[in-house]
């Protein structure tokens, strides 16, 4: 009889040679994921920013994507909001990138764009992002006072904007009109903060006061520049712009007293037209200018705030964390468009 280690052996055996003829473990085969299809296409982006203010960042994108075609048509915040309109039936454009969130809540209102959230959109405050990521905010920028050096000294700029009215600045302060969309933003913000009455008297002491009322900011900025005027209320880094040509500019950070308002802020903002011909493209173009990348070119050649976190400033803008800021919410601010505009109506700002 064969005895128990024997017949375990015999078995182990058995079982190996069983196992070695049996049918092979099919051989696992590791493949790549198919490479993802360039971005590539026409971008057709509608922007209420000067051209200087808005190609570098472009540039830079078409180095990234070079097969896709970009188109710029640049000109004013609502001329360009009513072409949108206009071609709502039959969307021409692809993009639309305004100065100020007024206009681009206006036409979220009346459904022009497509929602999207961007890639970082967890790394920017839900106050820059619309109601149903309808648009998204790209840089923030501050309302400063700048003053020309040859004709006003530090001590004699004004502290605050309500100073603007003062009998003494009567024919000498430069400010952008009704039709600036960052003047519209102010007076949305200041509606909300201090009250119809409030926004409405300062509005008329400037008007009263002889401020003249320019286009935009860079003929306010220029004009200050150049000594025609002693004043401008302008967006932050236009006073750099206009430094960096070499003028005799200052700069005034107003209303930073316990009593007095802070600084009061708004932003840039970007949203997909509905219907647009090339998504893909308008996304791609949307997570780049709110990439590191395209965050550092707003801050580095137009000095602007960046929204993403943890991107550096220029080294001549001082942080925000060093000043007392308005205490508004400018997407909410933004969203009472009707009054804002009646106001301005109500007392012929021009």
């Amino acid at each position: 009889m064969m005895s128990k280690k024997l017949l375990l052996a015999f078995a182990i055996l058995m079982l190996i040679i069983l196992t070695a003829c049996g049918t092979p473990a099919p051989t696992q085969v590791m493949t790549e994921a198919p490479a993802a299809e360039p971005i590539s296409g026409t971008l057709v982006i509608y922007s209420g920013r000067s051209e200087a203010l808005i190609q570098p960042v472009i540039d830079a994108f078409s180095i990234k994507f070079p097969n896709v075609e970009v188109l710029l048509k640049s000109g004013n915040n609502s001329e360009l909001a009513n072409a949108l309109l206009e071609e709502q039936n039959n969307p021409q454009a692809d993009v639309f990138i305004t100065t100020e969130l007024i206009t681009v809540q206006s036409l979220a209102q009346q459904d022009a764009f497509e929602s999207y959230s961007p890639a970082a959109a967890d790394q920017i405050s839900t106050e820059f992002i619309g109601p149903e990521n309808l648009w998204v905010g790209l840089t923030r920028r501050v309302r400063v006072i700048m003053y020309n050096t040859d004709l006003v000294s530090e001590e004699e700029a004004p502290k605050s904007i309500f100073e603007l009215t003062d009998p003494k600045w009567r024919g000498q302060i430069a400010v952008a009109g009704s039709t600036n969309g960052s003047m519209q933003a102010q007076i949305a913000a200041m509606r909300q903060l201090l009250g119809e009455e409030v926004t409405e008297s300062w509005l008329t002491g400037l008007i009263e006061n002889e401020a003249t009322f320019f286009g935009g900011h860079t003929d306010v900025r220029k004009a200050v520049g150049a000594g025609e005027f002693k004043i401008g209320l302008v967006n932050h880094y236009y006073y750099y712009l206009q430094k960096a040509e070499g003028s005799p500019v200052g700069i005034v950070f107003p209303d930073q007293e316990q009593d007095q308002i802070g600084l009061v802020t708004n932003a840039t903002a970007i949203g997909i037209i509905k219907g647009t011909k090339n998504r893909p493209v308008a996304e791609a173009f949307v997570d780049f200018l709110l990439s590191e990348e395209g965050q550092k070119l707003f801050a580095e050649v137009n000095y602007e705030y960046p929204l993403l976190s943890g991107v550096a400033l220029h080294t001549d803008v001082q942080p925000l964390d060093s000043f007392r800021l308005a205490d508004v919410n400018v997407s909410q601010a933004a969203q009472d468009i009707d009054a804002t505009f009646a106001l301005m109506e109500k007392v012929s700002l021009p």
